[in-house]
């Protein structure tokens, strides 16, 4: 029962009937047993035309998960309770790129671990669990799935390495793209939607999918890398070997080169106060991507395109959607284009971090 509670969130007595298969008596006595040791609370819900039903939600006393999201620039950090509230959430800016430096990132980021578990009076003891979310493809056995994206990572298992620095607490890790996804779909933007792409915006380009309302990872892991969709065959050599991928017009490494900026907020704010060439950028980018999701819309059809943060700004994201819908309109079937609503992320920079606080969750599993 508390694992049910901890994956799919606070339920009601019926709800957890219907997703147990267990008998009411049996629900009952298990919750009994639960609010007895302090691990279950029951709160009044929303009422729905009679009277309101008692939420069963896991406590604090039951434990804590943590989310690490490594960024190029970045490590942000967030903690919730097993009752799936968001406790806290941080993020430092990183002196040495990521990317090149995975021991500083990974050091990093367990000091921040400890940092917000402080802020919240917690400690190690508290966690159990940990879901780190890192800018590469990562196979189901825990590895780099294209070494040539971040190559100083290559030889390394992310998991087994946080693991060690945190102690022996469990970590599982993913991609950040596969998190965004998982938080949308949790607690954002997706959260009534069961079947959508969730698509990351930033040095690269990665998607996330979600069907039937799981996640979805492939038969390696690896499902999603959406900047590695070739536009152009005979285009230029991208990072990972092949040509004329969709991260060369539209990632986020690509638009700075052409831009002449070192940095995406910089990008972003330029766009949004009408810079007209950070806009033609950022307008071609939209098509572009728009362009590389029709295939996938062809495919699978999904209720909902998830469109995350670019930069720093809100507005300068809004700028991609419409020429994200233009582009799905030149590749993809009608009656999907139809079909597909394309909308704005709910979270922000928070995606990673808290797609990874839902993985520790297990919310993935359920």
């Amino acid at each position: 029962m508390a694992e049910m509670l901890r994956g799919r969130g606070p339920r009601t007595r019926s709800e957890l009937i219907a997703l147990t298969g267990l008998s009411r008596p049996t629900v009952g006595g298990a919750l009994a047993d639960l609010r007895k040791a302090g691990l279950v609370t029951e709160e009044l819900g929303l009422p729905s035309g009679g009277r309101p039903a008692g939420v069963f939600r896991l406590t604090r006393k039951a434990g804590l998960a943590v989310g690490v999201d490594i960024g190029r620039r970045h490590v942000r950090v967030a903690v919730a309770d097993l009752g799936h509230e968001i406790l806290a959430d941080q993020a430092i800016r990183l002196e040495q790129d990521a990317d090149d430096h995975p021991h500083v990132a990974l050091d990093l980021a367990v000091h921040q671990v400890d940092s917000v578990l402080a802020a919240i009076h917690g400690s190690r003891e508290e966690v159990v669990g940990v879901g780190l979310g890192i800018p590469a493809p990562v196979t189901l056995q825990g590895r780099i799935g294209s070494p040539t994206l971040l190559p100083a990572w290559a030889e390394l298992l992310p998991e087994k390495e946080l693991t060690e620095r945190l102690g022996g607490l469990n970590v599982r890790v993913d991609n950040d793209a596969n998190l965004g996804a998982l938080a949308e779909h949790t607690w954002g933007a997706g959260r009534d939607c069961a079947d959508l792409v969730y698509v990351k915006i930033a040095t690269g380009i990665g998607a996330g999918i979600v069907l039937d309302g799981r996640l979805y990872r492939g038969s390696a892991g690896t499902a999603g890398e959406l900047g590695h969709v070739t536009l152009d065959a005979s285009g230029p050599i991208c990072r990972c070997g092949n040509r004329g991928c969709l991260e060369l017009s539209a990632g986020g490494r690509a638009l700075l080169a052409q831009a002449g900026l070192r940095d995406l907020d910089e990008l972003s704010e330029k766009a949004a106060m009408g810079d007209p060439s950070c806009r033609r950028l950022l307008l071609d980018a939209g098509r572009h991507l728009g362009i590389a999701l029709g295939g996938l819309l062809n495919l699978i059809n999904p209720d909902r395109i998830v469109v995350g943060e670019f930069g720093s700004l809100k507005n300068s994201t809004e700028l991609l959607l419409e020429p994200v819908r233009r582009g799905l309109a030149e590749t993809a079937m009608a009656a999907a284009v139809d079909s597909v609503e394309v909308v704005q992320a709910h979270l922000g920079e928070r995606a990673a971090s808290l797609g990874g606080v839902a993985l520790a969750l297990g919310v993935d599993r359920y």
